[in-house]
């Protein structure tokens, strides 16, 4: 059975110091290995941004793809091979802008993949400006004046789009963010998972200890229900948004793939898809 070092490479990661992507990826090589799996039956996908270079980091199957595309690729080998476990992976500037559509309509799909956005609420790779995470009046390189648009909130839009999986967590918190990785790799159907990973160089207001105040864990929260859709949306308005741990699960709703009329068992990937030359010509002569 693969442990957590066999998730590891040689590759060092190139973020900055105290950077809370690297929590991120320990969480998803240690949820891997805690569920068992083994390399060769992960897929990490991911975009442009600092948090894309993530799928670069982990042994396994990884691909690197352009800004805000890591879903429809994600989804792609999900849908070519069910063997595998399929984890997207992006920034909030990713995942929130212009890769907004793809998240919007990933969610409806309810493929049975797992994306887990890196929210620094800035665009750290291209130095510091402003995202559609940031909060009114955060002021950058882009918005020296201080933003004059309202921050998205990606799990009241989550829940709103018909999520079967909501979560969010924040990534000094290895231990919660991994079960919760877990959860989502296991869960039947599109799994969301935002983590609040500070950006210690380009955001100096959401710092590692303004979360520690502004935070609040739904565990803490008596009679929370995660699987009262209403309930969830009202604590996420009540908070602001800024809650760790799972939100909302759905575990009745099929996901697509189960849904999907004349979806082979066999994975596309063993399939055989030769074809003898008289089909071959009987294709063709469609076309002439």
């Amino acid at each position: 059975m693969a442990t957590f070092k066999d998730f590891r490479n040689s590759v060092k990661p190139n973020w900055c110091p105290g950077c809370g992507d690297f929590s991120v990826q320990a969480a998803i090589q240690r949820a891997a290995a805690s569920i068992g799996l083994e390399p060769e039956g992960l897929a990490v996908v991911s975009g442009i941004g600092c948090s894309g270079r993530i799928s670069g980091y982990i042994n396994s199957y990884g691909f690197h793809g352009i800004h805000g595309r890591s879903l429809p690729i994600a989804q792609g080998v999900k849908m070519a091979n069910k063997d595998l476990t399929v984890i997207a992976s992006g920034g909030d500037g990713d995942g929130f802008a212009i890769g907004m559509g793809h998240t919007i309509h990933a969610i409806r799909r309810n493929i049975n993949i797992t994306y887990i956005v890196m929210d620094n609420q800035i665009y750290g790779l291209t130095k510091g400006q402003t995202s559609p995470r940031s909060a009114t009046g955060f002021k950058t390189k882009s918005t020296p004046e201080g933003s004059i648009e309202q921050a998205i909130s990606p799990m009241e839009m989550a829940l709103t789009a018909g999520a079967t999986f909501v979560a969010q967590s924040f990534s000094t918190d290895l231990k919660d963010l991994t079960a919760l990785i877990e959860q989502g790799i296991q869960h039947e159907g599109f799994s969301l998972i935002n983590v609040f990973s500070p950006c210690v160089t380009y955001n100096k207001i959401n710092t590692y200890d303004w979360f520690k105040e502004n935070l609040t864990k739904l565990k803490d929260v008596e009679g929370y229900d995660s699987s009262n859709r209403e309930q969830a949306m009202q604590t996420l308005m009540k908070h602001d948004g800024l809650v760790t741990g799972l939100i909302y699960q759905d575990t009745q709703r099929k996901s697509y793939q189960d849904l999907l009329s004349g979806y082979s068992d066999k994975p596309l990937s063993e399939a055989d898809l030769k074809l003898d030359q008289a089909y071959f010509d009987k294709l063709v002569e469609e076309f002439m």
